[in-house]
């Protein structure tokens, strides 16, 4: 067994580094009231978090027309972005432990559902562009959990899967991370619960990703 020393972490976005579970959960509420379909439950919404739109959406429709998907993105858009609902913070510790990777020499990475435009601008928002070395987004690759985003990282850094830890708070984070053989962390406090996170078989759950760099000399990962 060889210690965990990853080169880069990569992160989900949306209920693992930032506080916006509850958010997105209201705003497909509202979305779907506002189209006139059958309004899905808060954990039936949280199920789906990670996933493209267009993937969540197969949860209400079972086969959307491209037109109920269009319908649905501009909906979700304007809940999700109205100026009089606070969008969410980072976790707590979050900054400090961006900054202590990069004092360590880790880089850090987000591949996440949401769409380029909203990540930079949420990023932009909270100042914290200049923590990360790339980004991946579901506008610009296969939905999770296809490993895409994790493949285009590794090829935009040179790295191998090896070289990588994936921490996420959905089985999709950690199901794409797992297909590449790509170490994974899951973290509890998002969108799926510890018993469903267990499934994907991280190499450990953290109640809080804050706490991700004090464990990770305590991990151990099979030597090829």
């Amino acid at each position: 067994m060889n210690e965990l020393q990853p080169r880069i972490v990569i992160f989900d976005w949306d209920g693992t580094l930032m506080d916006s579970t509850g958010h997105i959960v209201a705003s497909v509420q509202a979305a779907v009231r506002e189209l006139g379909w059958v309004e899905p439950d808060a954990e039936a919404v949280r199920s789906v978090i990670g996933l493209s739109l267009d993937r969540a959406l197969e949860t209400v429709m079972p086969e959307p027309s491209p037109t109920a998907v269009q319908a649905f993105q501009q909906a979700y858009r304007r809940y999700y972005l109205d100026p009089g609902v606070h969008e969410g913070d980072l976790f707590p510790g979050v900054d400090s432990l961006l900054e202590d990777l990069a004092g360590a020499g880790i880089w850090a990475a987000v591949a996440t559902g949401k769409g380029r435009a909203g990540l930079d601008r949420v990023m932009g928002k909270l100042a914290v562009s200049g923590h990360f070395v790339t980004s991946r987004c579901a506008d610009e690759a296969r939905s999770k959990p296809h490993p895409q985003m994790l493949e285009d990282i590794l090829d935009y850094t040179g790295l191998e899967p090896a070289d990588a830890l994936m921490v996420g708070d959905t089985t999709f984070d950690l199901d794409m991370a797992r297909s590449l053989r790509m170490p994974a962390i899951g973290v509890t406090g998002g969108a799926h619960p510890a018993e469903r996170l267990r499934q994907s078989q991280p190499l450990a759950l953290l109640d809080r990703v804050a706490d991700l760099r004090s464990c990770l000399s305590a991990l151990k990962v099979d030597a090829d």
